[in-house]
């Protein structure tokens, strides 16, 4: 089931002929001002996460290359902002779709070999890339002003301007993903970039970089920095030239980052962490609610923001669910990224292995039964998709993310309940209700405090639905057109009409 459809030797030749064929450049590292770059800093190794072996090595970029890069992102919005029209902007994007379009399977491999995501999955998540950039192509020219019915002899409109130089940090789950979600409507709103995404996975990032410029963006508009957040990141949230700070990833570094927005006194948008919860009610179509709870937390081996890692199902139908649940859960088929037939790939690294079996076994040794998971045979950082079931909501592995293949079930008796244990969470991202009931499903997802609540389904996102989250999940929105709203700034022109103006004394 795990045997190696590549060794490690032969998965690191591929991954530096795909990065030649994108990016055209021998080295591996940061790409500023249009070329790839090689920092200064230590050394930073790429894993195989299906083997455990070492990829490749590429240095810290460090705060030299990070203040570069946004000394090129703020030359680079004369070009991008001042010098095109909003129709030219357009253009652009669409281009820098049918880009991503033409290289979704490279992006996908380099993505599978680099993160250790299965295939299959990685194809979905660069062709939605794609669909981003051509989503905000369209509304490059479509982010009108309003006219302000003011009541003195003033003409009042408003206009949506850009902040200028945005600084955005992606994590490692879906590097190119959330690269590409966080890039598209920030240079549809006006903006130039500095990207960084985790120093574990920041080689599709580069290449989605350099895609960008192939397709006319101008040179130094998306700059993609590749290295450690204590340094790389730090230096360039802390840029004089960024005025707005955009993190994906955890609570606490997302605390660090509004931290230094406040220090700067510049805004910032935080997409954090979720502990989600499936609802399923007895009325439901339980085969259904089944294979929805393990789509949503088996996908991607759980390492997905909106993991559905809390299973709450009505007390009645609780060991059926439980039954069906670990029956798809054991008919999964496990192996290697690259390989088409795989639906559950391997953790990032041996850490986060380590951090998910960790909690398994606290768990186990606090009584909740592990009904299935754990950690296979075989070389690499795999853990099987497991159960865990008679969890406490106040249990630990009930309330931190775990990041893993790992689902805890608790039964509940009424809609009451189910709402109180749902929304008993630091976490507010996303959440499911199934039942068979409509005016119960709208009922109960109306009280469910997240960003994103799905009924009798799970994970379904769209490039043109806002997305983000409640509580410490965090704040603002990275799609949609709430998303334009985010990454641009109101101003407010008044033009006096009157031929005998009155002069307006105070406040």
């Amino acid at each position: 089931m795990l045997d190696q459809v590549m060794d490690t030797t032969t998965r690191a030749e591929r991954v530096i002929q795909i990065w030649q064929q994108i990016c055209g450049d021998p080295q591996y590292g940061s790409l500023i001002d249009g070329r790839v770059r090689r920092g200064e800093g230590e050394a930073i190794t790429i894993l195989d996460p299906a083997s455990g072996g070492q990829l490749l090595h590429y240095p810290d970029a460090g705060a030299k290359l990070a203040r570069e890069a946004a000394q090129a992102a703020d030359r680079a919005r004369q070009a991008w902002y001042r010098d095109m029209t909003a129709a030219q902007r357009g253009r652009v994007m669409w281009q820098a779709a049918q880009q991503v379009r033409d290289s979704i399977e490279q992006l996908a491999e380099l993505e599978a070999l680099s993160a250790g995501k299965p295939i299959r999955d990685t194809r979905v998540e660069a062709t939605k890339v794609a669909e981003m950039f051509e989503y905000y192509a369209g509304w490059c020219d479509k982010l009108y002003g309003e006219v302000i019915p003011v009541p003195t002899s003033h003409l009042n409109y408003t206009q949506r301007i850009p902040h200028g130089v945005v600084a955005q940090v992606t994590p490692w789950n879906a590097p190119v993903f959330t690269g590409g979600w966080q890039i598209a409507p920030a240079l549809a709103a006006g903006n130039t970039v500095v990207i960084k995404p985790s120093e574990l996975t920041p080689l599709s990032t580069v290449a989605l970089g350099c895609l960008l410029q192939k397709a006319g963006v101008p040179t130094g508009a998306v700059n993609v920095l590749a290295g450690f957040g204590g340094t790389t990141g730090a230096a360039m949230f802390a840029a004089p030239e960024v005025q707005l700070a955009v993190f994906v990833g955890s609570p606490e570094t997302g605390r660090v980052v509004a931290r230094t927005a406040a220090d700067r006194l510049i805004p910032c948008i935080l997409e954090l962490g979720g502990k989600s919860a499936n609802v399923v009610f007895e009325d439901a179509d339980l085969a259904k609610a089944a294979g929805g709870a393990a789509a949503g937390i088996y996908a991607a081996a759980g390492q997905s923001c909106v993991a559905s890692s809390r299973l709450l199902v009505q007390k009645s139908v609780y060991e059926d669910v439980l039954e069906r649940l670990v029956e798809k859960a054991r008919s999964l088929q496990m192996g290697v990224p690259e390989d088409p037939e795989t639906q559950v790939g391997p953790l990032n690294g041996a850490a986060q292995q380590s951090r998910v079996l960790d909690y398994i076994e606290k768990a186990r040794s606090a009584g909740a039964r592990v009904l299935c998971g754990g950690r296979p045979q075989g070389p690499g950082h795999y853990v099987e998709p497991t159960v865990i079931a008679d969890v406490g909501n106040d249990w630990e592995i009930a309330q931190e993310e775990i990041f893993g293949p790992v689902v805890v079930a608790m039964p509940f008796e009424d809609e009451a309940e189910a709402v109180r244990l749902t929304n008993q969470t630091r976490f507010g991202l996303a959440g499911a209700v199934w039942s068979g009931r409509v005016e119960r499903a709208h009922r109960v997802a109306g009280q469910i405090e997240a960003g994103t609540v799905w009924i009798n389904g799970y994970k379904t996102i769209g490039v043109m639905s806002p997305f983000g989250g409640f509580k410490e999940s965090g704040f603002g929105r990275s799609s949609g057109r709430e998303a334009l709203m985010e990454y641009t700034r109101s101003r407010s022109i008044w033009t006096e009409t009157s031929e005998d103006p009155k002069m307006a004394f105070g406040y």
